[in-house]
């Protein structure tokens, strides 16, 4: 049965207060979030790159008023990055937290952003915290650290990525609350676009027909298609002063590929969604 945690009894750093950050809700992924976090779960997130997953993570942890820690994994990092170290200085050795040590401690949502790209080894350090024990053992220092009241872990990655060498273990899988996030609903995809961009609705509607039209492409090689984030960029160039053509060119077709020939396919499809440009 799940534990309900009032969000005012949990311990908060000491942070200047911050506004929601926007976030158009899509289905039910709030309610997930939410929910999860008050059964003291950790959270899976799943989605292409630019549908929105880590603006989510920042209106949920502002919403349920929790503070937030953002690690963005790469091939180098290493437990040690996120469980910390011994630091030399002025003649003394002293530990010093890395980020999820922090989190664990102070009772905020840690954000693993891009998880599968961290070394294999990294993931087996959030076993413990990932179950019933909800502790991060800290080897070095023979530190048993539990969790905090509020705190959760959440990670995310691009399913689009995995392959053999860049994928998640059934046993860390398994632990997780999972959630897929894909690229928002024409209707609700223009109104990001529009508030994020600072463009009308019209212009945004045409931006988010272009992104169709891009993401219905089967004949070009392209390893990513065209995302939520684009398209606001693109809007916001064009909202500057910039002709939407070239707003569209710099902003995602560019993006998008490397390859000239795959370029110029695109600026076509570019062309016969957005007219003249203006």
């Amino acid at each position: 049965m799940c534990s309900v945690l009032d969000p005012k009894a949990a311990p908060v750093q000491h942070i200047a207060p911050v506004s929601v950050p926007f976030y158009a809700e899509q289905t039910d992924e709030c309610m997930v979030f939410e929910h999860t976090w008050r059964c003291h779960l950790p959270l899976l997130i799943k989605g292409p790159t630019g549908c929105g997953k880590t603006r989510f993570v920042e209106h949920m942890a502002a919403r349920l008023e929790r503070p937030l820690v953002t690690v963005s994994c790469h091939d180098d990092l290493s437990a040690a990055d996120l469980v910390g170290r011994f630091l030399i200085g002025n003649g003394e050795t002293i530990w010093s937290d890395g980020p999820l040590a922090r989190a664990v401690r102070t009772g905020a949502i840690c954000y693993l952003d891009e998880v599968v790209e961290a070394r294999k080894d990294t993931t087996v350090v959030l076993h413990p915290l990932a179950d019933d024990r909800r502790a991060l053992p800290i080897e070095r220092t023979g530190e048993q650290l539990q969790a905090a009241p509020g705190f959760m872990l959440v990670m995310s990655y691009n399913p689009g990525y995995q392959n053999v060498l860049k994928g998640l273990k059934p046993s860390t899988r398994q632990r997780f609350v999972a959630l897929d996030m894909g690229y928002p609903a024409p209707d609700v995809e223009c109104r990001i676009v529009a508030t994020e961009g600072g463009v009308a609705e019209p212009v945004a509607a045409r931006l988010v027909r272009l992104a169709q039209a891009l993401r219905s492409l089967t004949d070009h090689d392209l390893e990513e298609t065209a995302s939520t984030r684009l398209l606001v960029a693109a809007a916001r160039l064009h909202a500057s002063g910039m002709p939407m053509l070239l707003a569209c060119r710099t902003a995602v077709v560019n993006a998008l590929t490397d390859d000239p020939a795959t370029a110029s396919g695109l600026h076509e499809v570019v062309r016969a969604v957005m007219g003249d440009g203006r």
